[in-house]
């Protein structure tokens, strides 16, 4: 095996992520869409890569365009997944309910900051009829989480118990459902 050299995307000029060329195979589902909107969160389509912007308060999403889907979900479902999963990382704001995220990538407050949005997407997921299956890009995830829960056999509950706060602090913001 050779040793190569591995670049982010924004690290090098005049790069561009490809684009679908059949255009996007999203639906986005209007019910989300709505709900999303309800909470007033800042969302932000464009960037290459999806993340909640703690200090500018706003979330970063793709195109949806780029989501093309794989072999465990469609691109309708994996769009829908990533923005709950960023929606549920903006509740934690300290105007909000105040989560802490950790310092870096991978330290284990940032690991249980991304299970807690992993679980709150989830949860919003099966109650929106989104399916969530595991991708192959939650492996960089699940060793961290798997320390974290190793260390703290109890973590699962604390984990969940705020992905379940976070989803009804959204839920507060959307108002009452309307059938």
């Amino acid at each position: 095996m050779w040793p190569s050299h591995v670049f982010n995307a924004e690290q090098v000029d005049c790069w561009e992520f490809p684009q679908n060329p059949r255009g996007s195979q999203v639906e986005i589902d209007e019910q989300i869409d709505a709900f999303v909107r309800a909470t007033k969160a800042d969302v932000r389509h464009g960037s290459p890569i999806a993340c909640y912007r703690r200090r500018e308060d706003y979330i970063d999403m793709p195109s949806p365009e780029r989501f093309i889907g794989t072999p465990t979900s469609s691109p309708t479902e994996a769009y829908h997944a990533v923005l709950l999963h960023e929606l549920t990382h903006w509740t934690g704001a300290p105007h909000r309910i105040d989560r802490t995220f950790g310092k870096r990538f991978g330290d284990s407050d940032y690991a249980f900051e991304e299970l807690v949005a992993e679980l709150g997407a989830a949860f919003m997921c099966s109650a929106f009829r989104i399916v969530n299956e595991p991708r192959p890009d939650h492996a960089a995830y699940i060793s961290n989480w798997l320390d974290i829960l190793d260390r703290d056999h109890k973590a699962i509950f604390t984990a969940a118990s705020m992905a379940q706060a976070a989803v009804e602090y959204l839920r507060t913001l959307a108002g009452p459902k309307s059938d």
